[in-house]
């Protein structure tokens, strides 16, 4: 089986159907896990959230989901992400809000054994992992070999062995060997990349191969700008896109 993972789309619709259409070239688009975030920020949260519920897939709420159906302080947004979550709230149809309100903060999966969440084991909506002095207590917060996170927009890979917790930044194109050692793993942002690559992050679970892949696509940048600014969405937000900060 191979399984697309996917994080922080952020309601970027042209760079969530570019990832989609090269998973399904990969035989990994039927079967999505989707680690929360599906809005906030870019300018299609319904027809994001549409789109996903068309496959089978597992997904887990995020800081912005949440802030927008109220479960979670939206006050401790930037200005930027505030004014994108209020505008979203008016937007967001009866089903899609629906939807969102269902979703668990954590699953588990147990074949293959994994754990999904948005920020942390440790911390579901709000807790980044960025630095290994950060994501080292969290192995104590889950009890499967992988746990698959999101939230900081960042591909890393976190690894304990013996005793000892190290990270590393995946490169496009990177497979991973699913071995002995735990894992904590961010497969980067569909909708808003913050390494420095502009271009869409996904992730490919090969459950017989017992590998994830890293992968990046380019997706039409200036399509999504330019109906952000149609909205009149922060300056700040759009700029960001072409830089991938």
């Amino acid at each position: 089986m191979r399984i697309g993972i996917v994080a922080d789309i952020h309601a970027n619709l042209p760079a969530f159907v570019r990832v989609l259409t090269k998973l399904q070239e990969a035989g990994a688009a039927d079967q999505l896990w989707c680690l929360g975030d599906m809005v906030g920020y870019g300018p299609w949260p319904n027809e994001c959230l549409e789109l996903l519920q068309t496959h089978s897939h597992l997904c887990m709420p995020g800081n912005h989901d949440w802030g927008v159906i109220g479960r979670t302080e939206a006050a401790l947004l930037n200005d930027a992400a505030l004014f994108v979550l209020n505008w979203t709230k008016e937007q967001l149809s009866r089903p899609n809000w629906t939807y969102l309100e269902a979703l668990t903060l954590i699953q588990k999966v147990p074949d293959p054994p994994f754990t999904l969440v948005h920020g942390s084991p440790r911390d579901p909506i709000w807790e980044y992992l960025v630095e290994t002095k950060d994501a080292s207590p969290c192995f104590r917060f889950f009890d499967t070999p992988i746990c698959l996170v999101g939230h900081s927009h960042l591909p890393l890979i976190f690894r304990k062995a013996a005793g000892k917790t190290t990270v590393s930044a995946p490169a496009d194109g990177t497979v991973l060997p699913l071995g002995a050692d735990r894992l904590i793993i961010n497969p980067g942002s569909v909708g808003q990349p913050r390494n420095g690559d502009p271009r869409a992050h996904y992730a490919i679970l090969d459950t017989a191969a017992h590998t994830i892949s890293f992968h990046r696509v380019v997706y039409p940048i200036v399509l999504t700008q330019a109906r952000m600014r149609d909205l009149d969405f922060p300056t700040m937000l759009v700029q960001r896109l072409d830089v991938g900060q």
